[in-house]
């Protein structure tokens, strides 16, 4: 039996550095669906706060997470599936991005300590999101409830790995 439901939509979420875009892209590749990124939807203006380090507020979001729930629901009825990679930290968030969608959504939690997740950033180059905003990631963070339909999954392996699991998790529903 399995403790998620499932769904057209998938979204990997977490806190920034976790992986979401690596895993979701290697999952939609595994799955051969389209992969959307929710960073490529944040208006200049959301990007520039986040570069000078400033933490979005939720007037800066809830355009964003519409904006991305509204893509979702059409590559979803083209494809048939999506798997999109979004922080969606909070519940309000996540259930925004439903709502956008239009259809159940399964989140995909990230799960690794601040300690492994600092430490990837520290390694990463060209990203928008500083590693000063970690803090405040993790202070947002409100860790998914089962009945918000989703599949916790811990990020110490490789990529490769993960996305595997992931994918074994979703056929054996």
């Amino acid at each position: 039996m399995s403790d998620f439901s499932p769904a057209r939509i998938l979204v990997v979420m977490g806190v920034c550095g976790c992986g979401k875009s690596t895993i979701g892209a290697a999952l939609s590749g595994r799955l051969d669906v389209p992969f959307e990124d929710a960073d490529d939807y944040h208006p200049a203006a959301n990007v520039e706060k986040m570069s000078r380090g400033i933490a979005l507020q939720d007037a800066d979001r809830w355009p964003w997470l519409d904006a991305i729930g509204n893509a979702l629901r059409a590559q979803a009825a083209r494809h048939g599936r999506v798997v999109a990679a979004c922080s969606a930290l909070r519940r309000d968030y996540r259930d925004r991005l439903v709502a956008a969608a239009g259809e159940p959504v399964l989140f995909i939690y990230l799960n690794g300590s601040r300690e492994l997740i600092a430490a990837r950033m520290a390694a990463r180059k060209d990203h928008f999101m500083p590693a000063q905003l970690l803090d405040s990631q993790f202070a947002t963070l409100e860790v998914p409830e089962p009945e918000e339909n989703v599949m916790v999954v811990d990020i110490g392996a490789p990529v490769s790995d993960i996305a595997e699991t992931i994918q074994a998790r979703l056929e054996a529903v």
